[in-house]
């Protein structure tokens, strides 16, 4: 039997209470209940990032981004889902590979594994848009894919030293101003 994650059973919880109130309404208003929707998602897919533990046989972590970059990754990924939100159509400001470049760096920077799945959910995009940018990121030389030493059946994904590199130049470059 496979056991429903409990993120999974909310949004299956919330889907049929959605169905249930809608009672044939419009689209218009399923897309007013699926925005706060996605926003909370985000907030969880963070939250069990930070529940993580790591275990003592775990592979060692590569290098943290500093404080400043840090804070700043948060705020500039925080930003462009508020303003997703504002305007109403995640299609218009569509950057799935640069949502999961500032998610891979925020989790890095705060010792998180992250898997497959939740990258994608990080890209802000449908999975199959986030599972196409993970492997052009990957082909890049930004991201690398890995098992997980701990369960074999999911794969992590992280920055290589030459993305997390590439970001922490960014970062430098707008704290500088230029």
């Amino acid at each position: 039997m496979q056991r429903r994650s409990p993120v999974g059973a909310m949004m299956g919880d919330i889907s049929r209470e959605a169905a249930r109130g809608s009672g044939g309404a419009g689209l218009f208003e399923s897309s007013s209940i699926l925005h706060p929707l996605a926003d909370e998602l985000m907030a969880i897919a963070s939250r069990l990032r930070e529940a993580a533990v790591p275990t003592p046989g775990d592979p060692p972590r590569p290098p943290r981004p500093a404080r400043s970059h840090l804070a700043l990754a948060r705020r500039t990924y925080a930003l462009r889902r508020k303003r997703e939100a504002i305007f109403g159509n995640p299609d218009l400001f569509g950057e799935p590979a640069w949502d999961i470049l500032l998610d891979l760096f925020i989790a890095q920077g705060e010792g998180k594994p992250v898997s497959v799945s939740s990258a994608c959910i990080g890209s802000a995009a449908p999975a199959t848009t986030g599972l196409r940018w993970l492997g052009v990121l990957a082909d890049q030389g930004l991201i690398l894919r890995e098992n997980d030493p701990e369960d074999q059946r999911r794969v992590l994904v992280r920055l290589t030293p030459r993305g997390l590199a590439a970001l922490e130049r960014f970062f430098d470059e707008v704290e500088a101003g230029a």
